[in-house]
């Protein structure tokens, strides 16, 4: 093949890619479609047993899943970074999988380094079916291209770590091992994380405890890093409801030991919708009162058009909880196919600590 034509081939296939986003996508309802109809797609329903290492691999019964790593981390001097890797799996079309070209998967994935003056990402499309992109459960690997995140020697489903974890755009590239000494945590209600009072939901779980080392290059740079990470899985077929328009979700590593998720989801009367977990210092997840959550914008950040809350208050009031976290960069702006916000954050008040912070359909 020559190069000429491998180049021509991958461009038709991202263009066509994309075409096939902006059919589905585009026109369905809440941000990125996540509130469209989910006829012929299997339901999330509350009771259902989550199985490992079954389900660190695919759903392809439901339209939508994701692996998710955001990571804090430090250099020598002491200086921050965050980074993300994410890959995501749509599926097109409920029914059994097709073979190659015919498979109804489309595989998404976006990658970033954050430092305080710096803010890089990259993004990637797939087909599903030609072996471009996927995930496996054991030996657990799930990838897109070159990136790749997958099990290493001794790897235990529970605490699924040991992980390698490396993605690269045009002017950055991260290369993490991550280790965990706790299992992975359920969220929601023993994995049902509930996301309107309507019956949207997703199956949701987490490992928090990760401990992260490696590297971070930035043009001829190469920076050591060291710090902790945060691994999210999330699948459903209607994750919102068609009057969501999008959410605001935190990931905190109290200085504690404790840590805690949070999310807002935005709905176009004006209305939210809270959920989140306290996790403690041994990985117990405890389900919180929606009516215990304040989630309260403090400042903003005007980036492509569009005013961004990239400072917020936060209260938990049922665990003695209230902090202001500021972002270490307020222009931390994924401009993706379907852009949003996603940096880390620092926090502080009743606790201390790091974090993520998360904002879509602004």
């Amino acid at each position: 093949m020559s190069v000429k034509t491998h180049i021509d081939r991958r461009a038709f296939v991202g263009g066509s890619l994309l075409a096939m986003l902006s059919d589905g996508f585009a026109r369905a309802q809440g941000f990125a479609g996540l509130g469209g109809e989910s006829e012929g797609f299997a339901a999330v329903v509350p009771g259902r047993a989550l199985e490992f290492p079954r389900d660190h691999g695919p759903h392809p019964d439901y339209r939508i899943e994701w692996w998710y790593l955001t990571a804090n981390l430090n250099d020598a001097s002491g200086a921050q970074w965050g980074a993300q890797w994410t890959l995501f799996r749509q599926a097109m079309a409920p029914g059994a999988q097709q073979d190659g070209w015919a498979n109804q998967q489309i595989w998404m994935g976006h990658a970033a380094i954050t430092s305080a003056t710096t803010h890089r990402y990259a993004e990637k499309f797939a087909r599903g079916g030609v072996g471009q992109a996927g995930a496996e459960a054991v030996p657990f690997h799930a990838w897109i291209d070159s990136w790749e995140m997958r099990g290493l020697d001794a790897f235990s489903a529970q605490n699924v770590a040991p992980i390698a974890v490396s993605a690269s755009g045009a002017d950055f590239s991260y290369a993490l091992n991550l280790t965990a000494d706790r299992p992975l945590v359920l969220q929601g209600d023993g994995g049902y994380s509930r996301k309107s009072e309507r019956g949207q939901a997703s199956y949701y779980f987490s490992q928090p405890y990760f401990s992260a080392s490696g590297t971070i290059v930035l043009g001829d740079k190469q920076v050591a890093v060291t710090g902790r990470a945060w691994m999210d899985r999330e699948w459903s077929s209607q994750p919102l409801a068609s009057d969501q328009t999008g959410w605001d979700w935190v990931s905190l590593h109290l200085d504690s030991g404790e840590k805690v998720m949070l999310f807002r989801l935005r709905q176009k009367d004006g209305g939210h919708y809270f959920a989140g977990n306290w996790i403690d210092g041994s990985g117990h997840s405890v389900p919180l009162a929606t009516t215990a959550i304040t989630m309260t914008p403090t400042g903003s950040t005007d980036i492509d058009g569009r005013k961004l809350p990239t400072s917020w208050s936060v209260a938990i009031s049922e665990r003695g909880l209230k902090i202001d976290s500021v972002p270490l960069n307020a222009k931390s702006w994924m401009g993706t196919r379907f852009a949003y916000w996603e940096g880390p954050i620092s926090f502080k008040g009743s606790h201390t600590g790091i974090g993520y912070l998360e904002m879509t359909g602004y």
